[in-house]
This record gives C-alpha cells, sequence and structure tokens, in this order.
C-alpha cells in the first residue's frame, strides 16, 4: 500500500489526495488502511445531505460549509457525482457551486463517482471519509445524488442525516416511504421562497406527528430555507448543532463509530467469504448443473446443498 500515513495524520493535501485515489480506485477490498488509521477514528462529525435531483444540495452544502469555517472546524466535503458514462468518473457540475471555497487550506472538496453502485454513496466513501477523519478535519459532508437507496446509504455513513426536499416535493412527500421518515433527522425545505414551502412543511409535521415518540429518541425536525437567499441558514445550523449536542449527551457518536466499524467488519468478511466460496470448479460446477438434464428435474435447494458440500 503505497500510501502516505503521516502525510494524512499531518493533513498534507497531497498525501490525503493520493491515499483518496488509491482508496476510490482500488479493485479490491481490504482492512489495511483501516487499521493503520484506526487510532486516530471517530472524532469527526459526520453529516449527510441527500434528497432529489434540483433540490439545491449543494447551494445549501455551501452555506453550511461557510457556518463551520466561521467557527473556525476544518471542513471535508465527498461529493457523490452520478458515473460519467464516457469517462466512469465524476461528472463535476454540482461542485462549482462551492467553488468559493477552494482556495481555503480548511476546507477540502472531493467528488468520487458512484461507479453503478446501488446507492447514492460511491463505494469506498466511508473509507474516504475515514481519511478526512484521522487527518484531523472536523465535520465531514456527504452530499449524494438522492436516488436510489440513497437514503441508506446516508444513514448507515452521517451522524446526522438532511433530507432536502423542494416546495414542489408535494407527491413525492405523500409517496415518501417509511424507510426515509426513519432515517432523516432533519427535514429542509429548501428553494422556499417558492410557492408551496408552507404546504410542503405542513405535510411533512403532519407525518412525524402521525409516529410514537420516546422521550429518549430524536425527534425530526422540518425547517424552511433558501439557500441562494442565504435565508433560514441560521434556524438550520441551530437544529445541526441540537442534533450534535444530543447524540453526544446520549452516547451516540461513539455508538455511530462502533456500529460503521461493525458493518465495515462484515462486509470485509462476506466478500471474502464469497470469493473463497466461488472457486473455478465450483462455478463450472454449478454451470455444468444447469446445463444438464431438464429445467424442470433441477431441484434448487439440492444444488446448493452439493455445492456447500463440494
Amino acid at each position: 500500500m503505497n500510501i502516505d500515513l503521516d502525510g494524512i495524520l499531518n493533513s498534507q493535501r497531497l498525501a490525503i489526495s493520493r491515499a483518496l485515489s488509491f482508496v476510490e480506485n482500488s479493485d479490491v477490498l481490504d482492512m489495511v488502511l483501516t487499521d493503520a488509521l484506526f487510532q486516530h477514528l471517530g472524532q469527526a462529525y459526520r453529516i449527510g445531505v441527500t434528497g432529489p435531483p434540483g433540490a439545491g444540495k449543494s447551494s445549501l452544502v455551501d452555506r453550511i460549509i461557510a457556518f463551520w469555517r466561521g467557527q473556525d472546524k476544518r471542513v471535508a466535503v465527498i461529493s457523490v457525482d452520478p458515473t460519467s458514462p464516457f469517462t466512469g468518473g465524476a461528472i463535476l457540475g454540482d461542485r462549482v457551486r462551492m467553488g468559493r471555497h477552494y482556495s481555503d487550506r480548511g476546507v477540502f472538496i472531493r467528488s468520487m463517482a458512484t461507479r453503478g453502485s446501488h446507492g447514492g454513496l460511491a463505494l469506498r466513501t466511508q473509507d474516504a471519509a475515514d481519511i478526512f477523519d484521522a487527518a484531523g478535519f472536523d465535520i465531514i459532508i456527504y452530499e449524494t445524488v438522492g436516488v436510489g437507496q440513497v437514503e441508506l446509504d446516508v444513514a448507515n455513513a452521517a451522524d446526522t442525516t438532511l433530507v432536502v426536499l423542494v416546495p414542489e416535493s408535494g407527491d413525492d412527500i405523500q409517496a415518501m416511504k417509511a424507510g426515509l421518515m426513519e432515517i432523516a433527522d432533519l427535514f429542509v425545505i429548501n428553494k422556499a421562497d417558492r410557492q408551496g414551502a408552507n404546504q410542503a412543511l405542513a405535510q411533512i409535521r403532519s407525518m412525524l406527528e402521525m409516529r410514537e415518540t420516546e422521550a429518549d429518541i430524536w425527534s425530526p425536525q422540518v425547517v424552511k430555507t433558501s439557500a441562494l437567499q442565504a435565508e433560514g441558514i441560521p434556524e438550520l445550523m441551530e437544529l445541526l448543532l441540537s442534533h450534535q449536542d444530543f447524540l453526544q449527551q446520549q452516547g451516540l457518536m461513539r455508538q455511530n463509530f462502533k456500529d460503521r466499524i461493525l458493518s465495515k467488519i462484515k462486509s470485509h468478511i462476506e466478500e471474502n467469504v464469497l470469493q473463497q466460496f466461488w472457486t473455478p470448479e465450483k462455478q463450472a460446477l454449478l454451470l455444468q448443473t444447469l446445463d444438464s438434464g431438464d429445467f424442470n428435474s433441477w431441484v434448487p435447494g439440492e444444488i446448493v446443498d452439493n455445492l456447500l458440500k463440494t
């Protein structure tokens, strides 16, 4: 592994960039990087920002960065973009909205391509976030494409999850599945200067009021913003800080870190077991079995048992 660990720990931008490229381009999942950085992880506050395309997520992230920088916090952004069909890389269109921060040495913005991953988070974004964590960044923001199973990806990666909607999202709100309602910590009605913002706000609040909540469980909040006009940003940041305080008081920041490590361990075990199981001989045996005899004569369970015993 050709990674400058001391450079990462000393927050050298070249070392960080090379490590991120290694993570993004590696074809093999391993725990070498995690092991090397492990003693330096678990300090950063991780925020996930998701929502449908066109909701103004990048503009909102720009405002969030500005707030944290005003608090003298170092901020890293992992902007997960749709994969380019021509190059396989990330399409950087939305990153220009955060362009004013590129000369700020306290901000590091990295685009990563989804490359066919089933959720909005790119493959290995957890490893990328760990690099930023070890490098001493206080805040790590995941900005996602907001499609597919993105909400599950965000929930697993972040301490606080923001779901960004627009006033025109009325039908989307009505069709919102329970899973999204469960993982969102804050709902943000962005572009609230448009017509329908109050109706969208009322719809979400009505849905949230139908849920049963316990005293020690965070109740998701709703806020209206206009990122371009810088309206509602203080209220949003106040809610973010409130949720961060709640997580710390309940010991959930540490628990989230443990859950992320546990998930990574399980993923690596599953991948390694699959790689060891599917030997060329077993793949050939499976194809030979399926090619022999009539389709109706197959007994899938027996095929599985035979492969497991082989």
